[in-house]
């Protein structure tokens, strides 16, 4: 499921943010860059909007934050990678270096949440957090997932 939805063109592997609303906004410029989304800025602010009711940031270094709304052409997800790590507000109270972007049309049922139920699952494992936070290409993060499903 990861890699049906996940796009080499959307992955970050080295962020240069180094906060929260920054971090959003790069990772929200390769949808913007592949036409999935029609307003960088109204889909921030989206996203902002959920992240205000609880932080997406789920600790063990791990940050999904998420948006459905009618901007958002193509159920798409991004993928980001941060060495140094974003202060994120997580749960566990450490930064995440880890960062996939749930973007989903208004219309698609719980599509998000399904993605966000196997990345979860996902990432509970160590083993899969280790590799991702090695990978260096796509094929790397796709394998990463596959391991565990």
């Amino acid at each position: 499921m990861i890699e049906e939805i996940l796009d080499k063109d959307m992955m970050i592997f080295d962020l240069k943010s180094n906060d929260k609303l920054s971090v959003l906004k790069e990772l929200i410029k390769p949808l913007a860059a592949k036409g999935a989304i029609d307003d960088e800025d109204k889909f921030l602010d989206v996203v902002l909007k959920r992240e205000e009711e609880y932080s997406t940031g789920i600790g063990m270094g791990v940050a999904i934050p998420h948006g459905k709304s009618s901007l958002v052409k193509k159920a798409s997800l991004v993928f980001g990678k941060s060495k140094e790590g974003i202060d994120y507000n997580s749960m566990d109270g450490k930064p995440a270096h880890l960062f996939f972007l749930i973007a989903a049309p208004e219309n698609s049922d719980n599509l998000h949440l399904k993605i966000l139920a196997k990345l979860s699952r996902s990432l509970m494992h160590e083993e899969v957090r280790e590799e991702l936070n090695k990978a260096e290409t796509y094929e790397d993060v796709v394998n990463a997932f596959k391991k565990y499903e």
